[in-house]
């Protein structure tokens, strides 16, 4: 009984932390860059023809980045550039920015609210056991245990786990599936490839579906 009241009050304390601490979160998922500055640099770029005016995408292949951490937005944009990711489209674009301009766009972007879930998956019971508790049988980690309770993602040690509740589900269906199958795998550790390894093809489905509808 003691342990389960002392698991209560830690819960308490934790929102009530997250709730005052919004602006620091804020100022965290910005990072180094100017969201001023970036909005004005974005006019020039063609990011939004994919990613939207305000980060919302408009294009079902392409992530929301409105509300992701900066540092990990700007990690992406390197990888296609290093050729550690591939896409056709970001193979074509990620060059034309430079380094300057994609802090500054990237912290405008991480400044937008996030958006909404895009499909009501939370009655799947299944995904949502995944999702909260993983298959240790299978060493499969538990969704939140990196990207957070709510899917908001989460930094550790300066390594920033990606904010993936309302993301596109086309997108998180191709990219679970592209670290099922290692087309990806620039994770830290290797960690997404293990346990994307781990899912079967319907549980790929029904999680990249609960965790668009967050």
């Amino acid at each position: 009984m003691r342990g389960v009241w002392l698991g209560v009050l830690m819960a308490a304390a934790f929102s009530a932390s997250a709730l005052a601490a919004g602006d620091e979160d804020l100022s965290q998922r910005i990072g180094k860059g100017d969201p001023a500055a970036g909005k004005h640099k974005l006019e020039s770029l063609v990011c939004r023809e994919c990613h939207g005016e305000d980060g919302v995408s408009i294009s079902l292949m392409a992530p929301n980045l409105a509300g992701q951490f900066a540092d990990y937005i700007i990690k992406q944009v390197h990888a296609f550039q290093s050729g550690h990711r591939d896409n056709p489209t970001m193979d074509m674009m990620a060059p034309t920015i430079d380094d300057a301009a994609l802090v500054d766009v990237a912290a405008f972007f991480a400044s937008n609210p996030r958006a909404p879930g895009e499909i009501s998956g939370k009655s799947n019971d299944a995904a949502k056991a995944l999702f909260e508790n993983g298959d240790s049988d299978r060493g499969v980690l538990a969704c939140q245990s990196c990207h957070g309770p709510e899917g908001k993602g989460t930094e550790a040690g300066g390594v920033f786990y990606p904010l993936i509740a309302g993301q596109r589900f086309t997108y998180l269906r191709d990219q679970l599936n592209n670290w099922k199958t290692g087309e990806r795998s620039n994770s830290p550790d290797g960690v997404m490839n293990h346990i994307a390894a781990g899912l079967t093809d319907r549980e790929v489905e029904s999680l990249a579906r609960y965790i668009s509808g967050l």
